[in-house]
C-alpha cells in the first residue's frame, strides 16, 4: 500500500505497523506530528493501551515521557518517545540510566534536530546522546527508511535489549515523499515483566554489573552497525577521492553529483560510504583506506559528530575535510549549492542568490486577537512605572513579545527558565522581577521554580498566560488546564496572591491594578491571564457549527 507521508507521519506508521503500544511525547517542532498522527488514528486511544489500542496522551514534559516509555518496555510492551533535540536535554537523566537498566520490550526514541534553528533556540545534535549512552542510533536518509526503520529498530532493541535513538532533522520531519507501508501490522507484545528485575534497580551494585554488560556489549553495536543493510559502500572508479554521509545529507550529495558533468565529478568517480546506523562502522571504514582512500569528504546534517571521530580512526595521512576545516559551512542545514562547492570548488560560483532589496524581511507575530497582546500591553504599563524593572520570558507563542510592538521581555533561555531567573534576578537584588509563562510551559518545568520561590519567599511576580492549549505547536492539550490555581496553592502561594484576570481591552484598568498590587507585595505572587488561544477558539467554533 502506498501512501504520500510526512517524515514524522512515515516514523509513526512505521511505529503502528511495528506492533507499537504506546506513544510518549512532548510536543516541539519539528517532532509534533509523529504523535499527532498516531492520535487520529483508529487505534489512537488517550485512555489506555490494551485490546490492541495504542496509549497516546501528551506527556507533562519529556523526562516524564521517557520515564513512562521505560515503564510500558518494563511490561514486555513497544514503546515510542517524541520530542526535539532540546527536550533530550530534559529527559537525560530517565535517558542515559535507560542504557543502564536496558528495555524488555522494544523501546525506540525520536529526537528531531533543527539545523539552522527554524524554531529553536539551538541546533544541537542529537547523535551525540547517542554515543554519550553508547547506544545505537540510526538515521534515515528519507521517508521509506524511517518507515522501515520503525520496524528494525524496535526488532533491534529487542533483540540487544537497549534503547536505541532514531534521529531526523527538520528537512525530513517535514518533507512529503510515496511510502510502501505493509498491508498487516505486527500484533503487539504481550504483557510480559522481566524475569531480571535487579536489571532495573539501579543500585550501585546492580548498576555496576549493567554497566559492565553495556560496555562489553559495543563490540556486538559495532558489529550490527557493520552488518546493517543501512550502510552502504561503493567503491569509485577514483578511489583516493571518497566520501562519507548521512543520513537526509546523502539526498544532498546525489543531488549535487546527477548535475555534475565533469568527469572528474560523476558519481561513479567517488568511493562512497553511506551511513545511517551508529556506531560507525569500522570494518567498512577500514575498507574505504585499503582501497585507498586519501581525502574523505564528510556530509553530515548537524555538528561534525562523524567528522571529529574518522580523524580517530583513520591513518593521519589520510584527509578528513568538512565542518571542521571550512570545506562545508560550520553552522546551519547543509544545501545542494554548499555541497556542490565543497566537491568541486572553484569550478562553480559561489552558492547562494542575493536577496532583492524590495523583499522585506518579515518576522513572525502574535496573532491578532492574542490575549497575550493584552497581557503585554498591561505588562509594559506597570513595568514602566518602575525604572530597571525586568521581565523573564519563557519558551512559547509569548515568547514573540520580545518583538514589535512589545518588546516586552529581557530574557528567554530555556523551557521553564523565567521563573528561577526571576527569582535569581530577585535575590540579587532586582525590583521589580516580573516572570512570564504559558500554562503548558509552567506544567513542563515552571512549577519546580516557583517552588523555589515560595520556599526563600523571593519577591517576585509570576505571570502564566494561560490560552488552555500548547498554542506554538498547534494547539495541543496542555497539562494545567484547569488546575493551574490549585497547583499553585499547592506549591504554597498564598491564596490571596493566586489572582486570575482575563487579558481583554475592556479589563485593561483592572489588569493593570492587579499588577501594581503583586508588585507592591513583598513575596511570590502568581497572576493567571486566562483566555482561550484565538486559533483554537476558531477551531472550536467551526466544529461546534458542523
Amino acid at each position: 500500500m502506498k501512501h504520500l507521508l510526512l517524515g514524522d507521519e512515515a516514523i509513526a506508521q512505521g511505529a503502528i505497523d511495528a506492533g507499537l503500544s504506546g506513544v510518549y511525547a512532548y510536543p516541539g517542532t519539528p517532532s509534533t506530528e509523529i504523535t499527532e498522527y498516531i492520535q487520529k488514528t483508529s487505534v489512537g486511544n488517550r485512555e489506555s493501551g490494551i485490546n490492541g489500542n495504542i496509549f497516546c496522551q501528551w506527556a507533562t514534559n519529556e523526562k516524564t515521557a521517557m520515564e513512562g516509555a521505560l515503564g510500558m518496555s518494563y511490561m514486555g510492551k513497544r514503546a515510542l518517545v517524541c520530542m526535539k533535540h532540546v527536550g533530550m536535554n530534559v529527559c537525560a537523566d530517565a535517558f542515559m540510566n535507560a542504557a543502564i537498566t536496558g528495555v524488555n520490550g522494544g523501546l525506540v526514541v525520536v529526537a528531531a534536530d533543527d539545523p539552522s534553528m527554524h524554531s529553536s533556540q539551538n541546533e544541537q545534535d542529537s547523535r551525540f546522546y547517542a554515543k554519550f549512552a553508547m547506544i545505537p542510533c540510526l538515521e534515515p536518509s528519507n521517508q521509506q527508511e524511517a518507515y522501515d526503520m520503525m520496524h528494525y529498530a524496535f526488532d533491534l532493541s529487542e533483540s540487544l535489549r537497549t534503547p536505541i535513538l532514531l534521529r531526523v532533522t527538520t528537512r525530513m520531519a517535514h518533507s512529503r515523499a510515496v511510502v510502501e507501508t505493509m498491508d498487516t501490522p505486527r500484533e503487539q507484545n504481550p504483557l510480559s515483566a522481566p524475569e531480571n528485575t535487579n536489571h532495573f534497580i539501579l543500585l550501585p551494585a546492580f548498576a555496576r554489573k549493567n554497566y559492565a554488560e553495556l560496555v562489553e556489549a559495543q563490540a556486538d553495536f559495532v558489529q550490527t552497525s557493520e552488518e546493517s543493510l543501512y550502510n552502504t559502500y561503493t567503491k569509485g572508479t577514483q578511489p583516493q577521492k571518497a566520501i562519507v554521509t548521512t543520513g537526509i545529507a546523502y539526498n544532498y550529495l546525489m543531488e549535487t553529483l546527477s548535475g555534475l558533468q565533469t568527469p572528474d565529478s560523476r558519481k561513479e568517480a567517488y568511493t562512497i560510504l553511506k551511513i545511517t546506523q551508529y556506531p560507525l562502522p569500522k570494518a567498512l571504514i577500514d575498507q574505504m583506506v585499503a582501497d585507498g582512500a586519501e581525502e574523505i569528504l564528510v556530509m553530515e546534517e548537524g555538528q561534525p559528530v562523524v567528522e571529529e571521530l574518522l580523524c580517530g580512526m583513520v591513518p593521519s595521512s589520510v584527509a578528513v575535510k568538512g565542518r571542521l576545516t571550512g570545506d562545508l559551512p560550520r553552522m546551519g542545514e547543509l544545501t545542494p549549492d554548499c555541497v556542490a562547492q565543497a566537491l568541486v570548488g572553484d569550478q562553480l560560483p559561489a552558492p547562494g542568490c542575493q536577496i532583492p532589496e524590495i523583499v522585506v524581511g518579515r518576522p513572525p507575530a502574535l496573532c491578532q486577537g492574542c490575549g497575550h497582546r493584552d497581557m503585554y500591553a498591561a505588562l509594559n504599563e506597570v513595568a514602566a512605572e518602575h525604572e530597571g524593572a525586568k521581565i523573564f520570558g519563557d519558551i512559547g507563542c509569548y515568547t514573540l513579545g520580545a518583538l514589535s510592538p512589545f518588546h516586552a521581555i529581557h530574557a528567554c533561555v530555556e523551557m521553564g527558565a523565567s521563573i528561577t531567573m526571576a527569582k535569581g534576578a530577585a535575590d540579587a537584588g532586582q525590583f521589580p522581577s516580573f516572570a512570564v509563562i504559558g500554562d503548558s510551559t509552567f506544567t513542563h518545568s515552571g512549577m519546580t521554580g516557583l517552588l523555589d520561590c515560595v520556599n526563600s519567599k523571593a519577591n517576585v511576580v509570576v505571570l502564566i498566560s494561560d490560552n488552555l492549549t500548547t498554542g506554538m505547536t498547534g494547539g495541543q492539550d496542555s497539562a494545567g488546564t484547569g488546575r493551574l490555581e490549585a497547583i499553585c496553592l499547592g506549591l504554597g502561594v498564598e491564596p490571596e496572591h493566586v489572582r486570575v484576570v482575563v487579558p481583554l481591552p475592556k479589563h485593561m484598568e483592572e489588569i493593570k491594578q492587579v499588577l501594581r498590587e503583586e508588585v507592591a507585595y513583598n513575596g511570590t505572587s502568581v497572576v493567571i491571564a486566562r483566555r482561550e488561544c484565538i486559533q483554537t477558539l476558531k477551531r472550536h467554533l467551526k466544529q461546534n457549527k458542523k
